[in-house]
């Protein structure tokens, strides 16, 4: 079995759940920045990725990571010239995503969110994999306008589809869509660098990943930059690549379960080994294979 500790230090990772292990120093922290296209770049920090648009209607934020980096994003988003910060989307409820929209309301920016994200943000929530709670978000940081399934911006001379993508990484993610730009921001639907966290006690589920990779790849042409929830901005290759290896990990889980293995088992056989040095990053292999394990031994 995965040692509890690295499951609270890899979920702690991917959540940014305050109080845990892995103790963060925002001090440290170095936002960096990279175009995506004209007028859209991709901002990495702590926390997940986040998309910029910049223009002369302003700034639209996709995800807001950390409060203790507000300055910091600020600072870089000064660089690309569009004025206030107007708006601020989230493609999820989880902290590393979502903690950060505090400031940003306050200094005059509207907070937009699927429904089920901002109820999650009202009250604590329970990751039962590791059985640690995240206390809800100050109202301040509660989105002021929710969606149930799509949404349609147009902001800065493009137009903006959100879609939400339900029972994926949770019961709560979305995406936007840069129709003009040819840029899409996945959220933690997609990882370009590493295994995915998958929230199976929050509505996610490996088979959801899956069918969500199917509906990106769908939305998404050859010629698409692809802003993902984590790793490096990314491509469409990239994203089939992900999607295979989705599939490959569930059919050799699915089959160490038909098998009998327990869950220490099924771990100690190694079902990643040999796609951990493409996939293999904040989640450790092990982590990853326990979380899949126990989504698809649930049902």
């Amino acid at each position: 079995m995965v040692p509890r500790s690295k499951l609270w230090l890899g979920l702690a990772i991917c959540l940014g759940i305050p109080g845990s292990s892995f103790a963060q120093d925002f001090d440290k922290v170095q936002i960096r920045s990279v175009k995506a296209a004209d007028g859209i770049y991709m901002l990495t920090g702590s926390g997940g990725n986040i998309g910029v648009s910049a223009g002369e209607n302003g700034v639209l934020l996709i995800d807001s990571q950390f409060g203790q980096l507000h300055d910091k994003i600020k600072a870089a988003i000064a660089g690309f010239h569009g004025g206030p910060v107007r708006f601020v989307l989230n493609t999820n409820w989880h902290y590393d995503h979502a903690l950060g929209n505090e400031m940003f309301r306050k200094e005059g920016a509207v907070i937009i969110a699927q429904d089920n994200s901002g109820t999650r943000m009202k009250s604590d929530q329970l990751h039962d994999v590791i059985n640690a709670k995240t206390p809800a978000y100050p109202p301040a940081a509660w989105p002021e306008i929710t969606f149930a399934s799509s949404l349609t911006l147009n902001f800065n001379g493009d137009v903006i589809d959100v879609i939400h993508i339900a029972n994926a990484h949770s019961d709560a993610d979305a995406v936007f869509c840069f129709r003009k730009a040819k840029v899409i921001h996945t959220g933690d639907l997609f990882f370009s660098g590493g295994y995915p966290y998958i929230d199976i006690g929050n509505g996610g589920s490996v088979n959801g990943m899956i069918a969500a990779a199917d509906q990106l790849l769908k939305l998404i042409g050859e010629d698409y930059r692809v802003i993902p929830g984590h790793g490096p901005l990314s491509d469409r290759q990239r994203l089939q690549e992900y999607r295979a290896m989705l599939a490959t990990v569930r059919d050799r889980i699915m089959r160490l379960i038909k098998e009998g293995k327990k869950l220490e088992e099924a771990v100690a056989a190694k079902p990643t080994s040999d796609l951990d040095k493409a996939w293999g990053g904040a989640m450790s292999p092990d982590l990853f294979a326990s979380l899949v394990y126990k989504d698809l031994a649930r049902r």
